[in-house]
């Protein structure tokens, strides 16, 4: 009797450890896929290509969106930072309508493009805008906008003549100002393009805040 006691100690042990390794392989997963559902469905990071966001965000830095809000209907308000699917048209800088000269682009090209584009919303729906100087001019006022980088001489800064920005569109600008292709070349962007509102950056660490 007393021989059979440690060789059953020793198969129960191996139960158990069996049984540790199978509950952690089941936690790893389940992990993993609520990690991918959050990731498809709530919250998507995604990493800062240019310097058109500069100097609110660098290149290369991460920024967190949330998907939730917008597939809930939440429209985006004047100051927002959006990630979004520019017009095909914006590979060329192409308005989807006639201008005049000194005028931003009315409306985007009908095609949505599948590039992820990250900038500031700066107008909505019924209201006018004209850029002077790279500062936004809405509803006939200037903003106060002390987060941009302001336009150097030469870049194309200036569109006096105001715009109606069509219903159910937003106008985007990014922060450097002299440096980004945005709706002023290309058009305000549908609601259905965009993905969503990045509200957080999390790399680098030094970087690490809410937007």
């Amino acid at each position: 009797m007393t021989a059979k006691t440690p060789v059953a100690s020793k198969a129960k042990r191996k139960k158990s450890a069996g049984g540790t390794l199978l509950e952690l392989a089941i936690i790893v997963v389940v992990a993993l896929l609520l990690a991918l559902a959050i990731q498809a469905i709530l919250i998507k990071p995604y990493r800062i290509p240019s310097p058109s966001m500069e100097p609110t965000l660098d290149i290369n830095q991460r920024v967190l969106v949330n998907r939730i809000g917008h597939e809930l209907g939440d429209t985006p308000s004047v100051g927002d930072i959006v990630v979004f699917h520019p017009p095909a048209g914006a590979a060329s800088n192409t308005c989807g309508a006639h201008v005049q000269r000194g005028q931003p682009c009315s409306a985007p090209t009908p095609k949505e493009s599948n590039d992820n584009f990250i900038k500031r919303v700066v107008a909505g729906p019924g209201d006018t805008i004209a850029i002077r100087d790279g500062h936004v001019v809405r509803n006939g006022k200037l903003q106060k906008e002390s987060f941009i980088n302001p336009c150097a001489p030469g870049q194309d800064c200036n569109f006096p003549k105001a715009i109606k920005v069509p219903p159910d569109h937003w106008f985007m600008m990014g922060d450097n100002r002299g440096l980004s292709d945005d709706s002023r070349f290309w058009g305000p962007v549908p609601k259905s393009w965009i993905i969503g509102g990045a509200f957080a950056t999390y790399w680098p660490p030094d970087r690490i805040g809410i937007l």
